[in-house]
């Protein structure tokens, strides 16, 4: 019997993944995956061409999203499997929740400017593909920039709670993010 490998949670450069969809796809093919989900953060611009991808590489292809939800004081981020891109209550509320991601990006950027790193908004949005910016986005930049070591180091030193850049979002309600999916 065959045994069947399944990556139910998939990022792609249209969120905080560095891969193109269709190199998601690949490599998901070179490392045995039969059935992969693509959950890009709050974004499914990516699922079309990873669809068509999988179809060629002979993947079952699962369509998803990863919504950022405020839940108890917390961010969470709640997977959505099988949704309807073309949704529009779902597309509404994601495309509300990447406009707080860039109003997020731009205070990010005041804080590191007090700490005379400059440039970090126009910077980091070039390391984006578009709609989507996170502090993976502003962890690269410190790095390529010498600020920091490593992805984990920007972290620890500039975007985790409590430090100098760190700016807590306000996200999606948990009960809407389970709409949005349904």
């Amino acid at each position: 019997m065959a045994i069947s490998a399944y990556d139910l949670h998939a990022h792609t450069d249209h969120s905080d993944g560095t891969l193109s969809p269709p190199d998601v796809v690949a490599r998901a093919r070179a490392n045995g995956v039969s059935t992969l989900a693509l959950t890009d953060h709050d974004v499914t611009d990516g699922l079309a061409e990873a669809k068509a991808a999988a179809a060629i590489q002979g993947i079952r292809f699962v369509p998803g999203v990863e919504i950022s939800v405020t839940w108890e004081r917390h961010t969470i981020h709640v997977v959505g499997l099988c949704i309807d891109p073309a949704d529009e209550a779902l597309q509404r509320g994601l495309k509300r929740l990447r406009e707080q991601r860039w109003e997020r990006a731009q205070q990010i950027s005041r804080q590191l400017l007090k700490r005379n790193i400059r440039n970090a908004f126009a910077e980091t949005s070039a390391l984006t593909r578009g709609s989507v910016i996170s502090r993976t986005h502003f962890a690269r930049f410190l790095v390529a920039r010498g600020y920091a070591n490593d992805m984990g180091q920007a972290f620890k030193h500039y975007l985790g709670r409590g430090r100098v850049a760190h700016v807590p979002g306000q996200w999606a309600r948990l009960d809407e993010a389970v709409d949005w999916i349904r």
